[in-house]
């Protein structure tokens, strides 16, 4: 190998090295043969069994899924397209066994970045460590979002592909624009690919000003093409995702709703997102934006409670309650206190301090457009964050941001810091250390950097001392806590004060840590500043401290405890019990099971079994919702019998344990009605099926009136399920008069086309959730085919843009070689 090229190489061949060696340690028990038990990644186990088992017969995935909710589409389950792109996420990550794969698909990924930013190898492997194991990473990996994952992942290389475009290395950034935006759409995480657009759109506009300023005409309509252009083919790459998505979410709980249902109340109503209330519940509370310095400083998650050395022990002893009884009733109590204490959060989003010390000394200190960029979206995902504890700005932005209002949890625009904090800190390092006279720009600027960071210490110390350290929580714990005959509330309130010398003292500890951590942060950079320590010693320093801080922090939200054996991890959820052994005699090809011994509608074990009327998906159909919400929350035997329930799990009183009961009175996979009633619109409709013998006469809304014939009743009239395919559903017909066919299986029109004798018909929406069609006299073969258009589309523009990709992307990185070989010739 060449000399010189080698010399070049090395310092990434060192930063991948430290990458695998970080990763690989944090990561141990994967090295040893152990696999992540995580709640959500069990889950879409149990939702996506049917396909993978349909799969394994027909050598494809379906589109429709049957085991949830009845049924749904199965695009956010398990779904594929067609494309020649090889696995880049299984490359750029060395097929590297989980969570490693996560952490050093990020390090790689902000590590090119930082190649983008023309920052010092040591300063990119610093913040490539400081961003993959920012703790909200480990936490949301600990419980299973793994999308969520890759897509934090793949921000920073769409990131570089800008960076490389706006500083002229044009077809370097074609090349990385292009797998960017690719492989962060692809990962099918929308909300993350919206925080991102926030990111891109702030930080471009800074480069945009700055060129209008230097009129740089030519460079601006270069680097908006390639821009725009590789975006939209990378975007084009994922249209059978995109495309069924959004197709699909207009009929989805994101997609709004027509009538809003309040316990036995129903209205009609017309919104277009989700409900504001819902949307902005998981909202950091004001004060709570300072986790990302001081992680525990709120209690850390939901999950941790308060312990023997709890002030609460001390003052219930006080008050003469025995030691062991407050010592119970302290390790009931939730140490976290932040704005989700209603809910629940798994844990902070912590950056680092050194990083978060870094990124505000940049931000006061650095000169350079992209700081600019970087300090609005920064700020504006703060205020984002703070969703119902802002709720003026917050519910202006829900109602007139577009897309905005399909997503919900605020705080997860938290993710943007993640990625802005670590960038402006490697910029500081650089511009700090690097520069030419380095140190006598930084003796100019060492009063604003103790300013900026003493600043920030007095705002902690004043929080520290005006903060009152109550939250939501309180108010369940005073009435939980009061005694019911005599009204007494004096142990709650003594709980309460006690839980509030907690909180103080956490945040105090915490605070101690930060001036701590600050005091290392302005010593180094005094040390180099008086030329005692050199730049390397002084980044070596900040790296190690930086990321043993992080993987400590880490190791309490992902650990050892989260692995289990593979055989472990299969007996624990997906080994049949004995009353999933006896459905599974029953070899009829389509009927479903309720499982109401648990929360059926967060569970899909029952799903990986059977056809279930619950599940788990955070995106379920809204008509199915308001059936839920009306009438299967409460058990309504009419409507189970409609969705064709032939057993139902029921918890015994006596025992607790799961007991199954077969449900005769099941109407099968499909009935002939003796009437249709026509009801005006959804209101009528949903409430007209809970007093209605479902099982004789169908409800149908009167815009599809023009679709109904009224059946005229015969006795011999007959219609059976001949045939059960995921996408396809066969019945044989015979009547002697006309029919009106009501079929249990959901109505979705997006895609499900009905064929009478192979002649394309009319079906209706009936029973609010169900298909209903009118059969003419004789005999006759009716078949449903689930077609839909918007999938069809997508694979041949998937597929096509699969070539442009590879072309582009390659090409790009061929011509830039080649640019960069004749610009060496021409040194020479």
């Amino acid at each position: 190998m060449n000399s010189g090229l080698f010399k070049k190489l090395l310092p990434h061949l060192i930063a991948i090295v430290v990458f695998l060696i970080i990763t690989a340690i944090f990561c141990k028990p994967a090295l040893e043969g152990n696999v992540l038990n995580q709640h959500d990644i069990t889950g879409w186990k149990g939702m996506a069994q049917n396909a993978f088992e349909y799969k394994a017969k027909h050598g494809h995935y379906p589109l429709w899924n049957p085991n949830l909710f009845s049924g749904m589409p199965n695009y956010q389950v398990a779904m594929e397209g067609k494309s020649i792109l090889p696995d880049f996420t299984k490359i750029l990550s060395l097929w590297l066994p989980k969570p490693m794969n996560f952490f050093f698909l990020a390090c790689i990924c902000f590590y090119i970045l930082c190649i983008a930013l023309r920052v010092n190898p040591v300063i990119g492997i610093f913040g490539s460590l400081a961003y993959a194991f920012s703790t909200y990473n480990a936490v949301i990996i600990g419980v299973g979002h793994e999308s969520k994952m890759l897509a934090i992942d793949f921000m920073p290389l769409l990131l570089a592909g800008m960076i490389f475009t706006f500083n002229k290395r044009y077809w370097l950034g074609l090349a990385i624009t292009t797998l960017g935006a690719y492989l962060e759409v692809a990962v099918n995480h929308p909300q993350i690919n919206f925080y991102f657009l926030l990111v891109a759109a702030a930080i471009s506009i800074a480069f945009l000003v700055d060129w209008i300023r230097k009129r740089e005409w030519k460079h601006i309509l270069i680097s908006i093409c390639i821009t725009i252009g590789a975006a939209l083919i990378g975007i084009a790459a994922c249209a059978v995702t995109l495309l069924t998505s959004y197709e699909y979410a207009r009929s989805t709980m994101r997609g709004g709703k027509t009538i809003s249902i309040e316990g036995d109340v129903v209205k009609q109503t017309n919104t277009s997102g989700l409900d504001t209330s819902y949307a902005l519940r998981w909202s950091i509370a004001k004060p709570e934006a300072v986790v990302t310095l001081m992680p525990e400083a709120f209690g850390g998650s939901s999950s941790k409670s308060l312990d023997e050395n709890s002030h609460v022990v001390e003052k219930l002893t006080d008050k003469g309650v025995p030691e062991g009884s407050a010592i119970q009733a302290a390790s009931s109590l939730p140490k976290y206190w932040g704005g989700m204490s209603e809910d629940t959060t798994a844990g902070p989003p912590y950056l680092g301090v050194i990083v978060c010390l870094l990124s505000l000394i940049g931000f006061v200190i650095v000169k350079n457009p992209l700081k600019w960029g970087l300090l609005a979206v920064t700020v504006l995902a703060i205020l984002m964050a703070w969703g119902k504890y802002l709720p003026g700005f917050n519910t202006f932005l829900f109602t007139h941001l577009p897309l905005y209002n399909k997503f919900r949890a605020p705080s997860m625009t938290m993710v943007i810091v993640e990625l802005t904090a670590p960038v402006m800190a490697v910029l500081t390092l650089q511009y700090i250390l690097f520069r030419e006279k380095s140190r006598e720009l930084l003796k100019a600027d060492f009063r604003k950097i103790v300013y900026a960071v003493g600043g920030l210490l007095v705002l902690l110390i004043i929080m520290y001392m005006m903060m009152d350290y109550s939250a939501s929580i309180d108010q369940r714990i005073l009435a939980g806590y009061t005694d019911p005959k005599t009204g007494s509330n004096e142990i709650a309130r003594t709980i309460i004060a006690g839980m509030k010398a907690d909180r103080k003292s956490m945040f105090g500890g915490q605070l101690l840590r930060t001036v701590a951590f600050a005091a290392i942060v302005i010593g180094l950079l005094y040390l180099y500043l008086r030329n005692i320590f050199k730049p390397v010693i002084v980044l070596i320093s900040l790296a190690l401290i930086s990321v043993i801080d992080l993987l400590v922090i880490d190791k309490e939200y992902l650990n050892a405890e989260n692995f289990v054996s593979p055989d472990e991890l299969s007996s624990q959820n997906f080994t049949p019990g004995i009353i999933d052994q006896q459905i599974l005699q029953d070899k009829d090809p389509d009927f479903r099971v309720f499982n109401s011994s648990g929360d059926w509608t967060q569970e899909s074990r029952t799903s990986y079994f059977h056809k279930s009327i619950g599940g788990y998906h955070p995106a379920k159909l809204r008509i199915y919702q308001d059936i839920i919400e009306k009438y299967l929350s409460a058990g309504n035997q009419n409507v189970l019998n409609m969705l064709n329930t032939k057993y139902i799990i029921f918890a015994n009183p006596q025992t607790n344990q799961p007991q199954l009961q077969p449900n005769p009175y099941a109407y099968g996979h499909c009935w002939l009605v003796k009437n249709v009633r026509i009801v005006n619109g959804p209101v009528e409709e949903i409430q007209a099926i809970g007093n209605t013998n479902l099982r004789d006469t169908a409800i149908v809304q009167k815009s599809f009136s023009n679709v109904v014939t009224q059946p005229q009743w015969d006795s011999s009239a007959t219609i059976r399920l001949t045939k059960f395919d995921n996408d396809t559903m066969d019945y044989s017909f015979s009547s002697s008069r006309p029919q009106f066919a009501v079929f249990s299986e959901i109505y979705y029109p997006y895609g499900w086309n009905a064929y009478v004798d192979g002649k394309k018909a009319e079906y209706c929406k009936t029973d609010y959730v169900l298909r209903g069609m009118s059969l003419p006299p004789g005999q006759h073969a009716v078949r449903f085919v689930f077609e839909p258009s918007s999938y069809k589309t997508g694979v041949k523009i998937s597929y096509i843009a699969s070539f442009l990709i590879l072309i582009l992307f390659l090409g790009g990185l061929f011509m830039e070689w080649r640019t960069s070989r004749q610009s060496g010739v021409r040194s020479h």
